[in-house]
């Protein structure tokens, strides 16, 4: 049974070119961005199905969008792990329902694991696929963001990344300590932990400590 497990992750890691372990933290990384699209899903009163939707959409979209643009079929049309994933991510929030809605941090916790998570899926794939350093930052950080903006557009809210949060720029901070770990020959899974580490605690010192990127601020229209 168990080696039926690993040829079937060794498969799934050869069709989205990444490690074997790697697979691991997508599948991870879908459930925990699923549920932080539910979560909010559920706050607008969005029914069952309008709530799957949302969180499938934040799971896959940043995915979809890299895969579109480096030019290969997306990820999750070749595997239904994900829309499994994203089932048990709903029947979570179905089952613990009121406990998750009525605690305010639950949606920041799971929405910056799969931020992290999805950060080091882009920045590997990439990699993996013979772009150079830069491109596999940007697309890192198209993987763990992009989701998040549709997700923020169903519900009707302006996207987080467009806010003053520091959001994208953790993902980008993130990657660039992944190329550097890859540039010195450090094992895929350190280094994967460390890029984790540094978008998390962006993210969580953000919010305690009140970062924010500075604001544009446009010409004010002079009352007539």
């Amino acid at each position: 049974m168990l080696e039926e497990i690993l040829n079937i992750l060794q498969v799934m890691g050869n069709t989205l070119r990444i490690p074997t372990s790697f697979v691991i933290i997508e599948s991870i990384g879908t459930v925990a961005f699923a549920i932080s699209g539910i979560r909010l899903a559920s706050a607008k009163k969005f029914d069952w199905f309008g709530a799957y939707i949302v969180g499938m959409a934040t799971a896959i979209g940043g995915g979809t969008l890299r895969d579109v643009m480096l030019g290969v079929p997306p990820f999750w049309m070749t595997n239904s792990l994900y829309m499994i994933c994203c089932a048990m991510a709903l029947f979570w929030v179905i089952l613990f329902g009121k406990k998750l809605i009525n605690q305010k941090n639950t949606w920041f916790i799971f929405d910056t694991i799969g931020l992290a998570l999805f950060n080091i899926i882009g920045l590997e794939k990439t990699l993996n696929m013979g772009y150079p350093l830069w491109m596999a930052v940007t697309m890192g950080s198209i993987t763990g963001a992009a989701g998040g903006v549709i997700r923020d557009i169903l519900i009707n809210e302006v996207p987080l990344i467009f806010r003053q949060d520091i959001y994208a720029m953790a993902c980008i901070a993130g990657g660039i300590v992944y190329v550097t770990g890859y540039s010195l020959g450090l094992q895929a899974e350190a280094n994967a932990v460390l890029s984790a580490i540094v978008v998390i605690s962006i993210r969580i010192l953000a919010v305690k400590y009140h970062w924010q990127l500075p604001i544009l601020k446009g010409e004010e229209k002079e009352e007539e």
